[in-house]
């Protein structure tokens, strides 16, 4: 009996579906470890995981978008089976299923390899691991089994298994990217912690200026308005990014002042951002690390410039 060809469009349909298959579990694995880096965050890193800075608004759109491309290809692959069964024996479909298998076992194998590198410099029994590890056999040992399922065509003698089986890979991906929403929060809730991000970053600008400033004429300026003035200030003074004025600055003594601006949620995920004045010839290698942690609603950071960490310039 001649073997059955391979078409084009055979070809297309299980690469397409092979494809999205790879690229949705591999961002599920990740979106699970971003989460339990995120509810078990490692003691030993200084800054926790930010939601909003970390891979999980990238990972849960490829979920959501590639899982249903997957199933899609999927159901109408079987469909093309069951209307020629020898669609079931072309090439293309026993080496994308081998093909499957290997990257299985050997993705399994390197995530193992990682997990264990993490456990030997240290990162030994806690939570995290055993739940990172656990999420490693789980998946490859769910994704294993089914396409083996499918070589041996027991799916196809059972095709009311198969269903459940797919809706409960549809129902557990529902449940993690709602999981997600609830981490990371609504897009209009990370637009509003995008623009807190930005105003942080203003105002680590402005700090820097200021900090010039005082080092260039050993005073604080009056106002921010002094800074476009000076022959010492670089660039246009940053804008509030949701209203377009000037952030809020108070001098308060001969060498403190304040930044003020409105945030529209507390801060996550930043414990710190370190805080240099951009000097146009060098000063003592000497940081100063200023807590930009805030909350909602109009905040204002009280500063202090330490002569001996800036010390004025020499002209």
């Amino acid at each position: 009996m001649d073997k059955p060809k391979t078409t084009a469009k055979d070809f297309f349909l299980w690469a397409g579906a092979m494809v999205a298959f790879y690229w949705s579990v591999i961002a599920y694995i990740f979106l699970v470890f971003n989460y339990i880096d995120y509810v078990f965050p490692n003691a030993l890193n200084y800054y926790p995981v930010d939601p909003y800075q970390s891979g999980i608004s990238y990972q849960m759109a490829s979920i959501i978008v590639l899982l249903p491309i997957y199933m899609l290809l999927m159901w109408l692959i079987r469909k093309d089976i069951s209307t020629d069964s020898s669609r079931a024996d072309i090439w293309v479909r026993r080496w994308a299923l081998i093909l499957t298998l290997f990257v299985a076992g050997f993705t399994a194998a390197g995530d193992l390899i990682t997990l264990l590198t993490t456990f030997l410099n240290g990162e030994a029994f806690t939570t995290a691991f055993l739940l990172k590890t656990l999420v490693i056999f789980l998946i490859a040992a769910g994704v294993f089994m089914h396409f083996i399922a499918d070589l041996r065509g027991y799916w196809t003698l059972n095709p009311l298994r198969k269903r459940y089986v797919g809706i409960g890979v549809g129902v557990l991906a529902l449940v993690t990217i709602v999981a997600g929403f609830l981490i990371v929060g609504t897009p209009a809730q990370a637009r509003l912690a995008r623009f807190d991000a930005q105003k942080v970053n203003d105002l680590q600008n402005i700090q820097s200026q200021v900090i010039y400033y005082w080092q260039a004429k050993q005073t604080l300026p009056a106002s921010l308005t002094d800074l476009t003035k000076a022959t010492t200030f670089y660039g246009p003074l940053p804008m509030d990014p949701e209203t377009g004025e000037l952030y809020g600055y108070e001098k308060t003594g001969a060498l403190t002042f304040k930044l003020c601006t409105a945030f529209n949620t507390a801060s996550r995920g930043t414990q710190a951002i370190e805080a240099q004045p951009v000097t146009a010839r060098p000063t003592p290698a000497k940081i100063s690390t200023d807590n930009w942690q805030h909350t909602s609603g109009m905040v204002c950071f009280d500063r202090t410039i330490d002569p001996a960490f800036y010390p004025p310039l020499t002209k």
